[in-house]
């Protein structure tokens, strides 16, 4: 597994929409910087899900990694999920974060600002794609149809039968269930 360059990872925006919108300003190294989808205050030992504004998809042949922006660590938030996002997933993400700021004073993520870096690592072997509860998770119906059609014509068979149906009705649809 390695790391893809910025010029694999535009190819890969631009195939398959795996960062949806895409705005070229955030490209940062060789990864992406993902944006806060809305303003969150967050009190001293306060948890959080802060909801990323772009989709990701993670095309089958790669696993995409995260890692946090170093200034919010600074001002004393904690990430504590996973930094993982596994091959053949589609939504938003949903970053889980904690205030544990030594003045313990008030952190605000503003709308719109970068907080998640994304790199995107190849992977070797067979595909095994995601398979959980959260495929497509804060998607509008527009958005879940556009990944139907490229997850159809660009990966047949990668899901089985049924699955991705099923998932589209299933999914979280809103901030507030998640």
């Amino acid at each position: 597994m390695c790391v893809i360059g910025k010029d694999r990872l535009i190819k890969l925006i631009e195939d398959y929409a795996c960062i949806h919108p895409y705005d070229q300003g955030l490209l940062d190294g060789d990864g992406y910087v993902l944006t806060v989808q809305r303003e969150t205050t967050l009190h001293y030992l306060e948890h959080r899900n802060i909801i990323s504004h772009e989709i990701v998809f993670t095309p089958p042949d790669y696993v995409a990694h995260l890692t946090a922006k170093s200034r919010f660590g600074r001002m004393g938030l904690s990430f504590l999920n996973a930094a993982k996002v596994h091959s053949g997933f589609v939504g938003r993400l949903a970053l889980e974060v904690v205030n544990l700021n030594n003045e313990r004073q008030p952190i605000t993520i503003k709308k719109g600002e970068p907080f998640m870096h994304i790199e995107f690592l190849s992977r070797v072997g067979n595909p095994s794609p995601y398979t959980g509860d959260y495929m497509f998770q804060y998607l509008t119906d527009e958005e879940v149809a556009m990944y139907k059609r490229i997850l159809r014509d660009r990966f047949p068979g990668l899901f089985e039968e049924g699955f991705i149906e099923r998932m589209a009705v299933r999914r979280i649809k809103n901030m507030e269930e998640g």
